[in-house]
């Protein structure tokens, strides 16, 4: 990623931050975990490290296997099954065991978005998704461009980032007025920066060349903005 996109999208911890809630919170699988494990064991046996990497590698599954075995040994000393056998078992047992752990943790979090969710913030989490989907588009021109397509650069890159870095800012400042309304159904805080916008500015920017890539990105960005807008009038208008 160009060092100018780094820190432009809004992440899901920040997103976390900013609203108070475990939202666009996934569901993590022992699987895919343990497919991490084995990818970064291969990549470091290919590297400079591999000998640290199959020492570490070997030592921890005979380690796993005789803590395993041990522990089967004594909890089932009745079953007539080799000891690698017993160490499989309760490796199977101990990963259903943690995927359950996880479903239920991300089934209680999804459960205190549900509750907590009102429908200003779902259409916000619609934009900030619909803005960081503009700066992934751009990434991805980036590497196409970076391959050897020096026509599908951005024209007046600047001005796009402009755009987007003015529209991240008012897409915060309403996911913390959003937050700010929820949790205090009484009262509003006096806080005006919360309620200042960047709108005249951004359309300042707007391009004529509707047709040109740049004046694509900088009207999805305003349009972005716009709804953003519109939506903070109608949380100030219920308060």
């Amino acid at each position: 990623m160009e060092n100018d996109l780094k820190g432009l999208d809004i992440s899901k911890k920040e997103l976390q931050q900013f609203t108070n809630l475990p939202v666009n919170e996934e569901l993590t699988l022992v699987v895919n975990q343990f497919k991490k494990v084995v990818n970064n064991f291969f990549e470091r046996a290919r590297g400079p490290e591999a000998a640290t990497a199959y020492f570490l590698g070997i030592s921890s599954v005979v380690f796993s296997y005789l803590i395993l075995g041990a522990v089967g040994s004594l909890m089932m000393p009745w079953l007539p099954v080799p000891s690698w056998l017993v160490a499989l078992l309760l490796l199977g047992i101990g990963g259903a065991a943690s995927q359950y752990i996880l479903y239920f943790i991300w089934k209680q979090r999804n459960k205190i978005v549900q509750a907590n969710i009102t429908p200003s913030l779902k259409i916000l989490l619609s934009d900030v998704e619909r803005y960081n989907n503009v700066i992934k588009a751009i990434y991805i021109n980036d590497e196409i461009e970076a391959a050897g397509n020096v026509d599908v650069s951005i024209k007046e890159r600047h001005k796009v980032l402009d755009a987007l870095s003015l529209t991240r800012a008012d897409l915060i400042r309403a996911l913390k007025t959003e937050r700010i309304l929820r949790e205090n159904k009484n009262f509003i805080i006096g806080n005006s920066e919360l309620f200042a916008n960047n709108l005249p500015t951004l359309s300042a920017l707007q391009v004529s060349e509707q047709a040109t890539e740049h004046g694509r990105l900088l009207n999805e960005a305003l349009q972005i903005a716009l709804d953003v807008q519109l939506e903070m009038k109608r949380l100030q208008s219920q308060s």
